[in-house]
């Protein structure tokens, strides 16, 4: 039988009428954030299922915004997020439209910020709970139970086995390992879930590998 934690009845602390709509959508907002890397200046987010029936009504537009600017779930000024993205320039638009056979509080999300663009596909599973499926077109599954290490890099022979090794000598063990390609030779895509915290070290370490392009690091949320 599963286990079922406090968290999972009473819900997480956060700002907001709906944990899945709500909650979740910080959640997203803040995820596509750190993935970036950099401050949000502008977002085109597209709501699909439920999040595009009711978004207005639990504020999902406002969550998902507060999220882009960096704040927690539990942000006190989430309710002004709309006013604060004015404020600090983020330009965003909404719109509603169908992504496939994918949970029904589910987003795409398309950031830019310092010369820097990431698209990344989400949905709030209950709870405050959110399942990242899909980061620049690369399937995924990122739920923030663990420390997420990011890489684009050139699908080259020794890459991947740089990338672990490194995190090795770091004393940073993998839970998880995906990589994903297109094509052959291509841009590809590593997410390593680790046990452990990666540090900024560690991080430059990866990126003076030859073949990656990009390091990013998803804290556990």
């Amino acid at each position: 039988m599963a286990q079922i934690g406090l968290f999972d009845i009473v819900g997480p602390i956060m700002v907001g009428p709906s944990s899945s709509h709500t909650a979740g959508a910080v959640r997203l907002g803040l995820a596509t954030k750190r993935i970036l890397g950099t401050d949000v200046t502008k977002a085109d987010i597209t709501l699909h299922g439920s999040f595009a029936a009711t978004y207005w009504g639990h504020r999902t537009n406002v969550a998902l915004i507060a999220g882009l600017l960096g704040m927690g779930m539990d942000d006190e000024r989430i309710p002004q997020a709309l006013e604060l993205a004015k404020d600090a320039g983020l330009e965003y638009s909404f719109s509603s439209g169908d992504l496939g056979d994918v949970h029904p509080n589910s987003v795409r999300i398309k950031a830019e910020g310092s010369g820097d663009k990431i698209e990344v596909a989400g949905a709030s599973i209950g709870g405050g709970r959110i399942n990242i499926f899909e980061v620049n077109g690369f399937e995924v599954g990122v739920d923030g139970s663990y420390t997420t290490l990011i890489t684009r890099h050139r699908d080259e022979p020794g890459v991947i086995a740089e990338i672990t090794k490194v995190l090795a000598i770091h004393g940073i063990n993998i839970a998880f390992l995906n990589v994903s390609r297109k094509i052959r030779g291509s841009e590809a895509l590593l997410l390593a879930q680790t046990d452990d915290q990666i540090s900024d070290l560690a991080q430059q370490h990866v990126l003076r590998i030859p073949g990656v392009i990009v390091v990013r690091t998803l804290p556990r949320f």
